[in-house]
C-alpha cells in the first residue's frame, strides 16, 4: 500500500495510472497515461550504478545479465529516488525487441508496478519503431505467465532445456525444476 497525499492508503491494485495522487514536492513525476503518472521512469543513467540486485532477482546468471546488458538498455522506475523496478529492453531486430529482464522490488510485489512496467515497455518500443515485443519466462513461473498474457503477450515458442543448458545449477521455483524458457509475443 501506498500512501496518499492525505495519508490514506492507496491500493495500486484498483487504481489506474492516471489517479495516482502526488504532490507537487514530488519533482520527476510527469503527466501522460503511462508508469511515469505515478512513479518517475526512464533509461538507467551512465553514471548511474546498475540495479545488479532486481536483475539478479529475475535471472541468478550474472554473467548472462553482463552479457545481454552490453547489447540492451535498462529502464527503471523510482518511487521518491528508489529503484523499485527495472526491465531491460533488448533489440534483436529493426522490427523486434525482447524484453530480456523485468524485476520489482519485492515490497512493490502485487501491487500492479509490474504491469504498469510492461505498459511502459510496450509504448517506449513502439516509439522506437518496433513491430513486435518478446519476453520469456521458466516453464515454472505461473505468476509471470498470467501476467504476461493478461498484458497482451501470445506463446509463441518454447526453448526446451533453455535453463538446463545455460545455468551451471539446477534452477527451481515453487519447487519444479526451471527447464524450458516459454517465449511469449506481443505485436505492436
Amino acid at each position: 500500500m501506498f500512501a496518499g497525499d492525505d495519508g490514506s492508503p492507496v491500493d495500486l491494485r484498483r487504481r489506474r495510472a492516471c489517479d495516482f495522487p502526488f504532490s507537487s514536492r514530488d519533482r520527476g513525476y510527469v503527466g501522460g497515461n503511462s508508469l511515469s503518472q505515478f512513479l518517475a521512469s526512464g533509461q538507467l543513467g551512465k553514471s548511474e550504478e546498475i540495479p545488479y540486485a532486481l536483475l539478479l532477482g529475475a535471472d541468478p546468471s550474472k554473467e548472462l545479465v553482463e552479457k545481454y546488458l552490453k547489447s540492451s538498455e535498462i529502464y527503471v522506475a523510482r518511487l521518491a529516488n528508489e529503484i523499485i523496478g527495472v526491465y531491460v529492453l533488448y533489440p534483436i531486430n529493426s522490427e523486434k525487441a525482447e524484453i530480456k529482464n523485468i524485476a520489482v522490488e519485492e515490497k512493490f510485489q502485487g501491487k500492479g508496478v509490474g504491469k504498469l512496467l510492461l505498459e511502459d515497455a510496450f509504448k517506449l518500443a513502439k516509439a522506437k519503431g518496433y513491430k513486435q515485443l518478446i519476453i520469456g519466462t521458466g516453464n515454472s513461473s505461473v505468476g509471470q505467465l498470467y501476467l504476461y498474457q493478461k498484458a497482451g503477450f501470445e506463446m509463441t515458442e518454447i526453448r526446451w532445456n533453455f535453463f538446463i543448458d545455460n545455468y551451471p545449477d539446477p534452477l527451481y521455483e515453487d519447487g519444479i525444476q526451471v527447464k524450458h524458457m516459454i517465449v511469449l509475443s506481443k505485436q505492436l
